[in-house]
């Protein structure tokens, strides 16, 4: 698609969001689906549960969202005891009127089957409408919104993606009563920027308990909320504002996750006993000597990350790679002993039939860190600091 029709097409989703219209005569409830997240057997019962939270997917003009999987944090939710749904939409009648309609009677009848809270949770146009929802009925007990957009991104629709800031304004102000919870990332696409601040005046002016969290360190990108560091870093905030109002009394809403190696990583990252000493591995001169030490950081999938140089022998490099476990069964705690050269200045390992490692020293004495798959479908890239 070129980007000349894309703009259009962007720009007609965005008038027919504003007016309301679809582009079928089909009725939309038909089109707008509630069901659980995680199947029947996930769910408590309004009884039991600590009360309903829905999440509602963004809306792409090439794809159906209604596909794309729910974002690992509502597996918190899920876990602390909630009723997970999420409300998945057809892109035909896919606009904002209709959906926050749709979305809006779902939490009405949630409440009405007894749950004792009903949060909306969305990512992008999901976002939007939750709080357009939320300016709908007095029974939406919280929001929680990452990355708010439906008016198509700086690279894509640069007429229109200013909207993304001017229309979130009066959809804050006509919340009724419901805590917000907001979300921006830095770079992201859709993000016209400076929107952390007058958001927080909005939602004060209305009196409404809320938190926004603008432009949190090491996420980036429009599906930040995706990323197993978000989760690592907010899940147990997330968690704590869906149950209950804010209070001075709370932990800081930002985890320190991966600021500090857990003990842990720390453990298995001491020199393997047949590596011998770092001591006199290389002398001032030598190429490897700013690498010897350990050093250490995170993936943007929610998994620690640590290098213990140990040393070296020549151009060989002797060292050992620690991962911590990810947010899935699937991703154990591992350590593995890799060798590696001196290549331009650059820390190399890549053995055979092996994942690819590269390391090279930054200005400020941090190490920027690549992971790549060794059949080429995957790439990770952090920064690392020196901690031993």
């Amino acid at each position: 698609m070129t980007r000349t029709l894309r703009n259009a097409m962007l720009g007609l989703i965005a008038a027919m969001g504003a007016m309301g219209l679809t582009a079928t005569a089909r009725p939309a409830a038909a089109q707008i689906i509630l069901k659980p997240a995680y199947g029947e057997a996930s769910m408590l019962g309004a009884g039991k549960a600590r009360g309903a939270v829905v999440w509602s997917h963004g809306r792409s003009v090439e794809s159906e969202d209604s596909e794309s999987p729910t974002p690992l944090y509502m597996k918190s939710l899920r876990d602390a005891g909630w009723d997970v749904y999420r409300m998945d939409r057809m892109r035909v009648s896919d606009t904002l009127p209709n959906s926050s309609r749709a979305l809006a009677g779902y939490a009405d009848g949630l409440k009405s089957k007894g749950y004792r809270q009903v949060v909306l949770t969305g990512q992008s146009f999901g976002a939007f409408i939750s709080l357009m929802a939320a300016g709908q009925t007095d029974r939406v007990d919280a929001v929680i919104g990452t990355a708010p957009a439906a008016y198509g991104n700086f690279t894509e629709a640069y007429d229109s993606y200013r909207e993304n800031a001017a229309q979130l304004w009066p959809i804050l102000r006509n919340v009724r009563q419901s805590r917000v919870m907001l979300f921006f990332f830095h770079g992201d696409d859709f993000d016209p920027g400076g929107r952390g601040d007058p958001a927080r005046s909005a939602l004060a002016q209305r009196g409404l308990d809320h938190l926004v969290i603008d432009q949190p360190a090491l996420l980036t990108g429009h599906g930040a909320a995706n990323t197993g560091l978000f989760v690592r870093r907010f899940a147990g905030c997330i968690v704590r504002f869906a149950e209950a109002p804010t209070s001075p009394k709370d932990p800081p809403c930002d985890d320190s996750w991966g600021r500090t190696p857990s003990a842990e990583l720390m453990q298995a990252a001491v020199p393997s006993p047949a590596s011998g000493s770092a001591t006199g591995a290389a002398d001032a001169a030598s190429p490897t000597r700013p690498y010897i030490g350990l050093w250490y950081g995170s993936y943007i999938n929610g998994r620690e990350v640590a290098l213990a140089v140990e040393r070296a022998e020549g151009d060989t490099v002797y060292a050992d790679y620690v991962l911590g476990a990810g947010m899935e069964a699937d991703q154990p705690f591992e350590r593995v002993r890799r060798k590696g050269r001196i290549e331009d200045g650059e820390l190399v390992f890549d053995e055979k039939g092996r994942n690819v490692l590269r390391y090279r020293l930054r200005p400020d004495g941090r190490v920027a860190a690549t992971w790549l798959d060794k059949a080429g479908k995957g790439r990770l890239e952090t920064v690392l600091r020196k901690v031993k």
